[in-house]
């Protein structure tokens, strides 16, 4: 369920530094959460210099790369969790694209699971099942 992504701005940012964004933060959600990797989702969106503006003067007229994230977990997660991810973005962030860590800003939206789906359907159905799996194994075994 983990989704995060990053608005950057498309300032001589080459794919070397994509890909270590992609990696780390995938990364972050499975060291923070204890996520299943393959159920990790990281979206990358790159805005032109010239459309993107911080306090008041466009990117490419001189104004600061001030990259901006927006990241989902379910209703649960521990607000310590939430400010780890935040945390670890930011200075993911400010490590790869070499950006002052004062301009770095971040949102998390939390979702219930009964408006979350997974694989067409609900999460909280999801996890139901995946409880009751986990606790037959147990009692197989």
């Amino acid at each position: 369920m983990p989704i995060v992504k990053f608005h950057l701005v498309d300032f001589d940012i080459c794919d070397e530094q994509i890909e270590k964004i992609v990696e780390q933060a995938t990364a972050i959600y499975a060291d923070v959460l204890d996520s299943p990797i393959d159920r990790i989702r990281v979206f990358i969106e790159l805005h032109a210099p010239n459309l993107v503006g911080v306090g008041g003067k466009l990117v490419s007229q001189g104004g600061p790369n001030a990259p901006f994230f927006e990241f989902i977990v379910l209703k649960g997660r521990t607000i310590e969790q939430r400010q780890a991810i935040a945390a670890r973005f930011t200075d993911m962030l400010v490590a790869v694209l070499n950006v002052n860590k004062r301009d770095v800003r971040g949102n998390c939206f939390t979702v219930e699971a009964e408006n979350w789906c997974i694989a067409g359907q609900l999460a909280s159905d999801v996890r139901k099942a995946e409880i009751e799996a986990r606790a037959a194994n147990q009692s197989a075994g």
